[in-house]
């Protein structure tokens, strides 16, 4: 995330005095400030996060049977058509 701009907002979060201990001791043994580390676990928590909404891995039996799903024609339900046409009560 290299954006340049000038990091002027601030997160705030209440922790227990075990877990300041614990994330303090892996700053420490990454050789990066609190601040620095948190920041860095975040981020790289937030984009998997992120990634896992649009990324999925699949092996090629799973994939094909994905992609013949996705080839056939799409099947409306009976009575959808029917209820998509029919004005709301609060209309």
């Amino acid at each position: 995330m290299a954006e340049s701009q000038t990091k002027g907002e601030r997160i705030y979060t209440r922790v227990t005095p075990l877990e300041k201990r614990m994330i303090a001791s892996a700053a420490k043994a990454q050789h990066q400030d609190v601040s620095a580390f948190m920041l860095e676990s975040a981020l790289r928590e937030a984009t998997n996060t992120l990634l896992d909404q649009r990324i999925f891995w699949a092996d090629a039996d799973a994939f094909a049977a994905l992609e013949e799903d996705l080839a056939r024609p799409a099947h409306t339900p009976a009575g959808l058509i029917e209820l998509l046409s029919r004005k709301a009560p609060w209309e």
